[in-house]
């Protein structure tokens, strides 16, 4: 039992080191964000099929759904990564949990609490300062307004994931794949093939970086606390900027880190309240 859950923390944090590196390599890569989501997806695309195979063909309802919410978020992701600084893109698409917390009660039936209003208050309050560098550089706020529109996509696909049942999960982001190739097709079409470290890098966005991310991270899942998953997770938004910075030499505004780092704090901080208050209801 100990060596599965061990086994289970080190996918979970291996997959949140594989999506992490995702703004590095659409920021090295020339194509134009289309381009680059129709190779992403079709590869990770096959690694599914592989990997679920007769799985992926177990769609429902809510898997329709839920890939109309999956297919925009990618786009938004990867547009936005290319029209600002990576830590924009993903810190705002990490106000997703907020906008998840104002949606539960309507959708999920569950109750309002006030660690939930506080959390959605913090992470707004940190999200206000990612506007700020903005008006001095007004180039960059299609790339904001995009990754902001993710985190609230972003909360439409967790909602949606939630009430579906588990057996459909990976189907729905199989379908969401596929719509994002047959949206992106005429791009694939229109643009030469990608040279050989170029196609590397696409592959290693797809097969890597999208498909194993995710994945090692629904098996960490089977050994793992929501707690403990979610937090490893949070590496993700940590670690991107510093692949970018590393790798690319693009550095984060100085309100971009203080935002994000309010939004990161309070979702961790809220993970730990609802943690210790489930302890204190339900002692072991």
């Amino acid at each position: 039992m100990y060596s599965d859950k061990k086994l289970a923390i080190g996918m979970t944090i291996l997959a949140a080191l594989l999506w992490s590196t995702g703004g590095l390599f659409v920021k090295l890569l020339p194509q134009d964000a289309f381009t680059i989501l129709f190779y992403r997806s079709f590869y990770a695309a096959l690694i599914f099929l592989v990997i679920y195979r007769k799985a992926m063909f177990r769609f429902n309802k809510m898997s329709v759904i839920t890939s109309l919410f999956y297919a925009p978020l990618l786009v938004t992701f990867v547009t936005s990564t290319k029209l600002t600084t990576a830590a924009n893109a993903i810190f705002l698409q990490y106000t997703a949990p907020a906008f998840v917390l104002i949606l539960e009660p309507y959708f999920v039936r569950t109750k309002i609490k006030k660690i939930n209003v506080l959390t959605v208050i913090v992470c707004f309050c940190g999200m206000s300062l990612f506007f700020v560098d903005q008006f001095s550089k007004p180039d960059n706020w299609l790339g904001i307004w995009l990754a902001l529109a993710g985190g609230m996509i972003m909360s439409g696909l967790l909602v949606s994931q939630k009430l579906n049942h588990p057996d459909y999960q990976p189907g729905a982001i199989f379908l969401g794949n596929i719509l994002l190739c047959m949206i992106t097709l005429p791009w694939f079409i229109d643009n030469p093939f990608p040279s050989f470290v170029e196609n590397n890098y696409l592959m290693f966005l797809g097969f890597g970086q999208l498909g194993l991310g995710f994945v090692l991270f629904l098996r960490g899942q089977k050994h793992l606390a929501a707690l403990e998953s979610s937090l490893i997770a949070m590496l993700e938004p940590i670690l991107n900027p510093v692949w970018v910075l590393i790798g690319y030499g693009e550095q984060p505004g100085y309100w971009a880190i203080i935002g994000g780092s309010i939004i990161i704090a309070g979702l961790i901080f809220r993970l730990y309240w609802m943690e210790v208050r489930t302890k204190d209801v339900y002692p072991r």
